[in-house]
């Protein structure tokens, strides 16, 4: 089996989420693509972050109807923050048999290198790499376990949709109904 993972903090999961895991466990030889929910990303500030089971909730609720897709709280067990090394090392040694794949924005590439571990990950696991928006290139693309997917960009943020929910706007088509709904009943980011 072989499984893409693609990392966030899914601060609300939405719909560029969405498209792109599914883009990616029907268009590449991905035979499913987990969204794993971090707690604590080691470079963004944990003071904006939802409760991770809330986040966890809604990204379950957006995924519900679609067997191309799972979800993972893997990093929920570990030290915090997750460091992407120490979750695939879990996780190969949980599923011996499967192989995993690391699915990254391009805009991730520049910070790549100072990622823990880096090198061993290049090492040990395929990066599968998409587009996004105003990214830099860098010397990474030519490492033969990088491989560029040309999947859709679509430049929406979770920050962007926060901003919107505080400012009483609507989120409909941002978000699946499941999660917005969700949102709205716990009076989430106001």
């Amino acid at each position: 089996m072989k499984v893409g993972l693609l990392f966030g903090s899914f601060n609300p999961i939405h719909i560029g989420h969405l498209i792109l895991a599914n883009f990616m466990a029907n268009n590449t030889d991905l035979d499913t693509v987990w969204l794993v929910v971090s707690p604590q990303n080691p470079f963004k500030p944990s003071n904006t972050l939802l409760h991770e089971f809330d986040r966890l909730h809604m990204v379950s609720l957006a995924v519900a109807d679609n067997p191309s897709l799972g979800v993972s709280n893997i990093e929920f067990n570990m030290p915090k923050p997750s460091y992407t090394i120490d979750t695939l090392t879990y996780l190969q040694e949980k599923y011996p048999s499967y192989e995993f794949v690391l699915i990254m924005g391009e805009d991730n590439l520049p910070l790549f290198p100072k990622w823990k571990n880096y090198d061993r990950i290049l090492e040990y696991h395929r990066v599968y790499v998409y587009p996004r928006s105003g990214s830099v290139t860098t010397e990474l693309p030519a490492m033969p376990n990088v491989t560029f997917i040309k999947a859709p960009v679509l430049d929406i943020s979770a920050t962007f949709i926060r901003k919107c929910i505080k400012e009483e706007k609507s989120i409909k088509y941002m978000v699946p109904d499941e999660v917005a709904e969700y949102i709205k009943v716990h009076k989430l980011y106001l």
